[in-house]
């Protein structure tokens, strides 16, 4: 008998739904059981974020250096300009939409402090990290630059082992118990009376991603076919298969044949485009940061914190580096960037575990939304190095 999967997004659509009819009647001395368990697992997350951030920016910044040239330093740079571009243009496009669509409920604010309305766990676990978020980051930053500088790979090489032992664990442990952590935390929002509230938001900001990110890709090309002399709309088209392709394998790495396909038929250079292309596969994500950006606004509109263009413009430059770091799994680029969202916006487990759920349920049009814009960067490049 064939075995049937689910994919993630999948999962998280059956843990919110479960989580929503089984808060209609579930006992609250049951439904603590769940809550119990996401103070558990959020307990863990705090202790492995420091970790995660170590284990993957450090050998990627690493790897990043290695021969770095001319080539690979623009390629970055504009990767980076782009990674930054969406997170500032979906910063104002959604200050300017979401607080019209999205009118501060009074009573969604007990998100912001659960203890207030929401069920409380049976015990908890103290699980203090290693080191803050902050100390994560600035060490990944000076060992991953060191390594690119050294001369010998012993220290490069153990990072990589190190980064494998965290991928292992974001694959085999928290994207697997992610459903059953978001099914607890749908399961005490129902039981709060605040569901209502939580899924019309959903609904709002998922169109509204889907627009943003079509008109960034109309930029991207734009920009490139200006660059180039070629027509935008045209070099966009050439790239609808990588696109299609991204939608359903929900994985840049996995596209990254038909990506690479589609750039040549953009009358790219093969030799530019075999290195642009896997190198932008894991550098450029502007789809994932504009999902993360939106999404953290529309949690912080709902909540009724202040949401202010200083606190978001350091959150985004520091976004735009972390998302380097996103691993090619399902869920990846959320789970690098949770660190950020605790210690720059003040997100508590509860208001993680809804960027989460958000997150995962656009997962697949962020990656096409990358790796499309993967094709537009490579038309760029290939005119520089013409």
């Amino acid at each position: 008998m064939k075995k049937i999967t689910i994919s993630l997004l999948g999962q998280v659509a059956i843990a919110i739904g479960l989580g929503i009819l089984f808060g209609q009647f579930l006992p609250a001395g049951i439904a603590r059981i769940f809550v119990t368990f996401n103070s558990l697992f959020g307990n863990f997350l705090s202790f492995a974020i420091p970790l995660i951030i170590l284990g993957l920016v450090a050998p990627a910044i690493g790897e990043l250096g290695k021969g770095a040239g001319k080539l690979l330093a623009l390629t970055a740079i504009i990767a980076y300009g782009s990674t930054i571009f969406s997170g500032f243009f979906t910063f104002f496009s959604s200050a300017f939409v979401l607080p019209q669509i999205l009118p501060q409920n009074i009573e969604f604010s007990a998100l912001e402090n659960p203890e207030n309305l929401m069920l409380t766990s049976y015990f908890t676990i103290d699980m203090p990290p290693l080191m803050d978020i902050m100390t994560a980051l600035l060490l990944s930053f000076v060992i991953g630059l060191g390594m690119s500088a050294l001369k010998t790979t012993a220290l490069q090489d153990a990072f990589i082992d190190f980064r494998d032992i965290i991928t292992q664990l974001i694959k085999s442990v928290i994207i697997p118990l992610l459903p059953l952590h978001i099914f607890g935390i749908f399961l005490n929002i129902t039981v709060s009376g605040q569901v209502a509230a939580i899924m019309s938001m959903f609904v709002k900001v998922i169109l509204v991603i889907f627009v943003l990110h079509v008109l960034l890709l109309l930029i991207q090309f734009t920009i490139a076919g200006m660059a180039s002399g070629k027509n935008p709309l045209l070099l966009l088209r050439n790239m609808l298969p990588a696109y299609a392709t991204a939608l359903g394998t929900q994985s840049s790495a996995a596209t990254i044949p038909v990506t690479l396909r589609q750039t040549l038929k953009n009358g790219v250079k093969e030799s530019i485009a075999v290195f642009v292309i896997p190198l932008c596969a894991t550098i450029h994500l502007a789809g994932s940061t504009m999902k993360i950006v939106a999404c953290a606004m529309a949690t912080m509109y709902m909540v009724g914190e202040p949401v202010t263009f200083i606190q978001f413009s350091g959150f985004i430059l520091m976004l735009g580096i972390t998302m380097v770091a996103a691993p090619g799994v399902p869920g990846g680029a959320i789970m690098a960037a949770l660190g950020l969202l605790g210690s720059m916006l003040g997100f508590n487990e509860t208001l993680q575990a809804l960027m989460i759920a958000l997150y995962i349920a656009m997962d697949s049009f962020g990656t096409a939304c990358n790796v499309t814009g993967d094709g537009a960067i490579a038309v760029i490049m290939n005119k520089i190095a013409s």
